[in-house]
């Protein structure tokens, strides 16, 4: 599949759209912020044309497309002849070298290669995910808490991003195919891909929280509540002790696979020091020790290894983890970061391969200390259910590695932070006042719910945050006196109002409990947040959130989406002064167009 430029009917779709916004502009309409250090929202000093030129140059400089053969420059492919499959082939132009492929198959390409068909036959696509089920509104006077499990993984944008691409291309070509699954998408990883201007931690706090409550875009009966959470940043002093874990099965073998994880270790060992010990061990048919305990600055000598390696055989995860902590475990520095860096597709076939066989190894191996990082890789066979649940339940961040921008964005900067935890468990608690609060519900973290009674309880897993990483957290809430049609909840026992603080200057109430990296009791910290915090203005950083949140409902096809629509929020997110630095946020919006044109 090869990239192609911006279509003609994206152009003219970002072009009306600019259009619109700049005229806006004209006529001094546009969206009130508050006036502080963020500075207005709006693009001025810059014309229709440049914006349009940004947003398209960036958008389609997208280089996660190409997943052709690594070891043979040609191929071809042809669908079964009961169309759910695929068979990829390598031939000559020679009618007869085609003749492998499987009776009633529509031959879509024959292409000359130095080699003998070889013909696989099976579905396209077998990627995994799990479902999630939408958070509705909650009536406050039932259930006033909204407890969860913190999370800084952002591995479903740019598996989205991959799948919005291609489905994009497929269709150029004329095929109804492709798109990640949108049952799949959690929307609250969608909003902490991008970068926030949230404030520092200060000196002995562990968090910098700023909250605002405004209306909401998308609902005219409804707020929107945004929570930003940072974290401290801290000095690195410990040392490394990381084992890369890599998956060298055949699985891998495409150009998106193995080659462009080679690709990413190579980024991520550039910054490795003499304080780090570095090994490597891969896993096919049986695990392998490539390299151990060697120091971090050995550059070449890593990279030479990393470069060594090929796919090919089965896929036996289970052997590979548990070689890779043996080695993490012998090496372990104590007060330093020592960690277990997972990269694979997910596809587990030998040894233990069940979601629930491995989530119980992992479970078992995180109690040495050791902590898991998992990075996905490839298409057709991705197995995100699998990947979700192993960072998960190994005290690790997630994230999905699809062209070698991301690599870089998450290997050279990103992870460095998630690297180093800073607060274990850490869990938030909303506590909504029915006397000011109706009803509420939060956008994303579906996957992350927990009981109102476990927020206290230490022996309940939270998430991990790392040094300097930023949480962004949004609720719909109903107010009190609000057109919207809540139901009521009648109950023979009364609501407890005595329970609650009296009166209407809070809205809720944010709790954080999070320990210390090497800690076992939790400690909590209090944020309310007051009627008076409410404004019309709405700033930089909730328009983003807001804007991110409402494509991926739309895109879920969301009974909660409301008067949200693509063309909408590529009018005010492209206000955002940012679009003209920030490459991510301008190929965002080149993403929300490709979406508007496959409506």
């Amino acid at each position: 599949m090869k990239r192609k430029t911006l279509g003609k009917g994206l152009r003219t779709y970002i072009s009306l759209a600019l259009a619109g916004l700049l005229l806006l502009s004209a006529c001094g309409q546009s969206v009130d912020v508050p006036d502080d250090e963020q500075g207005p929202i709006g693009t001025a000093g810059y014309t229709e044309e440049q914006i349009r030129d940004r947003i398209a140059d960036i958008g389609k400089d997208y280089d996660g497309l190409d997943d052709s053969d690594s070891k043979f420059d040609l191929f071809g492919f042809a669908t079964n002849s009961g169309g759910n499959g695929m068979v990829m082939y390598e031939a000559t132009c020679d009618e007869a070298a085609v003749s492998g492929v499987p009776d009633g198959a529509e031959v879509s390409a024959v292409i000359s290669a130095p080699i003998e068909p070889i013909v696989i036959d099976q579905p396209w696509n077998t990627e995994g995910y799990n479902s999630i089920t939408e958070a509705g509104f909650i009536t406050t006077n039932a259930n006033r808490f909204s407890t969860f499990g913190a999370d800084v993984d952002t591995a479903t944008y740019s598996n989205f991003r991959r799948t919005v691409y291609e489905a994009y291309e497929w269709r150029n070509e004329g095929y109804s195919m492709g798109g990640l699954d949108r049952e799949a998408l959690r929307i609250e990883e969608m909003i902490n891909y991008f970068d926030y201007s949230y404030p520092a931690a200060k000196d002995g706090e562990k968090f910098s929280v700023s909250q605002t409550v405004v209306p909401c875009p998308w609902n005219e009966d409804t707020l929107l509540y945004r929570v930003g959470v940072r974290a401290e940043k801290v000095d690195i002093s410990g040392g490394s002790n990381i084992v890369f874990l890599v998956d060298t099965s055949g699985s891998m073998f495409w150009n998106n696979g193995l080659p462009l994880a080679q690709e990413a270790l190579k980024i991520l060992q550039k910054n490795l020091t003499e304080n780090d010990r570095i090994s490597i061990v891969t896993y096919a048919g049986d695990a392998s020790v490539r390299a151990e305990g060697l120091s971090g600055d050995q550059h070449s000598e890593i990279k030479k290894i990393i470069n060594s390696l090929e796919a090919g055989g089965g896929t036996n995860g289970q052997g590979g983890i548990i070689k890779a902590y043996e080695i993490a475990e012998k090496y372990f520095i104590e007060g330093g970061n020592n960690r277990v860096i997972l990269c694979t597709d997910g596809d587990f076939n030998l040894g233990t391969s069940s979601e629930a066989g491995l989530i119980e190894l992992i479970e078992e191996k995180k109690e040495t200390g050791v902590f898991l990082s998992c990075l996905g890789f490839g298409t057709g066979n991705y197995k995100d259910d699998k990947m979700e649940a192993l960072a998960d339940h190994g005290n690790g961040n997630y994230f999905y590695i699809d062209c070698t921008a991301e690599a870089e964005k998450a290997l050279e900067n990103e992870i460095w932070s998630t690297l180093y935890t800073v607060a274990k468990d850490t869990k938030f608690q909303v506590e909504f006042n029915p006397e000011t609060v109706a009803a509420y519900r939060i956008i994303g973290y579906e996957n992350r719910q927990m009981a109102a009674e476990d927020f206290s309880d230490d022996t309940k897993d939270g998430g991990e945050v790392g040094s300097g990483q930023t949480v962004t957290i949004l609720y719909e809430i109903v107010p009190v006196g609000s057109n919207m049609d809540i139901p009521e909840v009648e109950s023979r026992y009364g609501n407890d109002e005595e329970s609650f603080i009296s009166g209407n200057n809070e809205y809720c109430v944010l709790n954080i409990r999070y320990k210390e990296p090497d800690g076992k009791e939790s400690q909590l910290r209090t944020y309310p947040v007051t009627t008076d915090m409410f404004t019309r203005q709405m700033d930089l950083d909730t328009s983003w959130a807001a804007g991110v949140a409402q494509v991926g409902m739309l895109y879920r096809g969301s009974a909660y989406a409301g008067t949200s629509d693509y063309e909408d929020v590529i009018e005010r997110l492209s206000e955002d002064p940012a679009v003209m630095e920030d490459d991510l946020k301008a190929q965002f919006l080149y993403i929300v167009g490709m979406l508007e044109e496959m409506e």
